[in-house]
């Protein structure tokens, strides 16, 4: 009698092949993937121009944040003090820096603007309310014994702080003194004024410029005292 012969059943594939076959399965998605998306960007070339612009502008609008709030940080660390003496004899110009430098070291973002073309204003800065300040500088040399501040100034700063600046609080600011005619009519047109003494009080670091004045607006967004 033959012997049938003995069929031999196929060899099953091990647990460690099937892994091969699929990480090369996938590696050959991935490259697949990868190419497909290499084509439709060089397809749509303007997006990665696009992206970059973006980029760039996106990092150095951080950048200039990061250093200012850097800078801030150092004007309030210095806990800004000036005397009136220190005041007044500084120059017209470096009286709008030293205005500036106070506003911010009380928390506000604050730039000098002042200069030809500045249109009534030295000095724009918003306070930690939300409230947009436009402060003419008026520097007087001689102090409150120089020329006053007259209602021409008031007047050049009420046609612009709040049409041109977007201004909350508009503000005529002097080492000096004002008009008789000036302050009532800046209280009518709701121009605030810093004279001397307000200055001297504010600069030497007793409370911020808002807690001197009366009649302020009432703060754009909630802080932390609201």
């Amino acid at each position: 009698m033959r012997r049938r012969p003995v069929r031999r059943r196929p060899a099953r594939r091990s647990k460690k092949q099937d892994e091969q076959i699929a990480l090369l399965v996938g590696a050959v998605v991935a490259v697949a993937l990868v190419v497909a998306a290499v084509q439709w960007l060089l397809a749509h070339w303007w997006l990665l121009a696009l992206a970059a612009v973006i980029a760039s502008v996106t990092g150095g609008f951080w950048l200039q944040q990061v250093r200012q709030r850097a800078e801030w940080a150092r004007v309030r660390a210095q806990a800004l003090r000036m005397r009136i003496a220190e005041i007044d004899a500084l120059d017209h110009r470096a009286f709008e820096f030293a205005v500036r430098d106070l506003m911010r070291r009380d928390g506000c973002t604050a730039e000098q603007i002042g200069g030809a073309g500045d249109d009534a204003c030295d000095v724009r800065a918003t306070d930690p309310a939300g409230r947009i300040w436009a402060i003419q500088c008026k520097h007087r040399r001689d102090g409150d014994r120089g020329s006053a501040v007259g209602v021409g100034v008031l007047q050049q700063v009420n046609g612009t702080a709040r049409q041109v600046h977007g201004a909350d609080v508009a503000v005529v600011l002097t080492n000096g003194r004002f008009s008789s005619k000036a302050i009532p009519w800046g209280r009518e047109h709701r121009i605030h004024l810093v004279d001397r003494r307000v200055l001297g009080e504010w600069a030497a670091g007793s409370r911020p410029l808002w807690e001197l004045l009366d009649r302020i607006p009432p703060p754009r967004r909630p802080t932390a005292l609201s």
